[in-house]
């Protein structure tokens, strides 16, 4: 008897902690379920903190976070393709190689699309459309020959031509090979043939880019051979606007092939350095390419696509088919967007 009474007293004294654990593991979350109840009742203040009294007595400390709710989605619009910083880096603008770019609507000089059109960079050959307005604007007789001579050679690059030492063509003949083929010989004889000779010319070249408001640019040579010779898309824009006033640039600058006729009856054959104009496929009033290392590959143009002129620049394309790429890729991505630029007829 006396052993069943100690048996009985010893489980009562084991079972007693984990029943008061298991009421105090309970209690906050009664309490804090009471206090919220409690509060809603007036005059219930006094009850109210006699259960934050009980919420402190308790070994177990309730932790209760509030979460501000989440802010509303952003609306994000996609520029317009008439914005000037348009489509240049969304997910549905063209990928090109070249580094700079801008196309303008040719008639009212409206940005359709541009990357880094500020930035200033060696521009090469496109430097001879400069070369030619200002040959031009001289008034100088463009039968009047002109001969290839030593002062010619290229001791920047030391690159070659097809014409000869002692080689004498006209003035015309020599300006349509430096803006079709982009010869190097042709356009240096120019300039410094020219009235005032070549440093008096150069400096004209600066001149006229003052006056059609290219401030980023600078010319240092007629030839574009020399790095020094630097723009920007923005600029050089600009001055294909200012070509197109000159007809017989236009003509030259679009003209695919011609022969030419030097001593002793031998003919060389000159073609287009765009392959986009010995192509046929595009509508193009004017052009000019131009490489060298420092410059990649680049390309200006007045074209039309889809009833509308717009001038395209391409600078620092990276390979020997990078800058027609490009080009081809502009045309296919204006083509696919005609609500947005494409002249109303």
């Amino acid at each position: 008897m006396l052993k069943n009474i100690v048996r009985w007293l010893v489980a009562a004294s084991l079972a007693m902690p984990v029943a008061a654990v298991a009421q105090t593991a309970k209690e906050p979350r009664k309490t804090h379920a009471a206090a919220h109840h409690i509060a809603k009742k007036p005059g219930a203040r006094n009850k109210t903190a006699q259960v934050k009294s009980a919420v402190r007595k308790t070994p177990s400390k309730v932790s209760i976070t509030l979460r501000k709710p989440a802010p509303p989605p952003v609306s994000i619009r996609r520029s317009n393709l008439r914005h000037a910083s348009m489509q240049t880096f969304s997910p549905g603008g063209p990928h090109l190689s070249s580094q700079s770019v801008l196309v303008l609507n040719g008639v009212t000089g409206e940005p359709l699309y541009e990357k880094n059109a500020g930035q200033r960079m060696p521009i090469a050959s496109i430097s001879k459309l400069m070369t030619a307005m200002v040959l031009l604007d001289m008034g100088v007789p463009m039968d009047d020959p002109v001969t290839v001579t030593d002062a010619e050679i290229d001791r920047l690059k030391n690159t070659t031509s097809r014409l000869a030492i002692g080689t004498t063509l006209t003035r015309r003949e020599m300006l349509l090979l430096a803006l079709m083929s982009s010869e190097n010989r042709a356009a240096n004889a120019l300039a410094r043939t020219s009235p005032g000779g070549l440093n008096a010319f150069v400096a004209k070249m600066n001149q006229k880019a003052r006056q059609l408001g290219m401030k980023d640019t600078v010319f240092y040579e007629p030839t574009g051979l020399d790095t020094r010779n630097t723009s920007t898309a923005a600029d050089l824009a600009r001055m294909v606007r200012a070509a197109e006033n000159y007809p017989l640039i236009r003509n030259f600058t679009t003209t695919p092939e011609h022969e030419v006729h030097i001593v002793r009856n031998r003919l060389l054959h000159y073609k287009n350095s765009n392959a986009l104009v010995r192509e046929g496929d595009w509508e193009i009033a004017l052009q000019k390419t131009g490489y060298i290392q420092e410059a990649g590959r680049c390309m200006v143009m007045q074209a039309t696509i889809g009833s509308q002129p717009l001038i395209i620049v391409l600078l620092a394309a990276g390979g020997s088919a990078a800058r027609v790429n490009d080009a081809k890729t502009l045309k296919t991505w204006l083509e696919s967007h005609p609500g947005n630029w494409l002249a109303q007829g």
